[in-house]
């Protein structure tokens, strides 16, 4: 049975079959995150080219920019009445340092699924 898109993206599946994972290890730990380079199931070769999970960075730039406006205005509306700058820049660092590992993660994985026109879903491996 084929893992739907939203839940094969949120566990880290591959993209062209939704089975093999895409790490070797957990996102939270005390070993650095190991993609695997290729899937355990079809065979699929993450790392299209070389230095394509550069582009990850622009992803991962993306998603902390959104976790740090989300955070400010968090921020903002929890202590309306204090205007200190470094009430702001010790929350908004605290959660990318903490979302790092997240972020990591899925930029890769939405650099993938959504960013590569060249990597579509194969229904064969459906049946496997």
């Amino acid at each position: 049975m084929p893992t739907p898109l939203m839940s094969a993206m949120l566990h880290a599946k591959c993209p062209r079959c939704r089975r093999g994972d895409l790490f070797a290890t957990s996102m939270y730990g005390f070993k650095s995150q190991k993609m695997y380079d290729n899937c355990a199931h079809c065979g699929f070769k993450f790392e299209i080219e070389p230095g394509y999970f550069y582009a990850a960075m622009y992803v991962g730039y993306a998603i902390n920019v959104a976790l740090a406006v989300g955070v400010g205005m968090l921020t903002y509306l929890i202590t309306s009445e204090e205007h200190s700058p470094w009430i702001y820049i010790t929350t908004i660092l605290t959660a990318s340092i903490l979302f790092s590992p997240v972020n990591f993660r899925y930029s890769r994985v939405v650099l993938l699924y959504w960013l590569s026109p060249n990597v579509k879903y194969a229904a064969q491996y459906d049946h496997d």
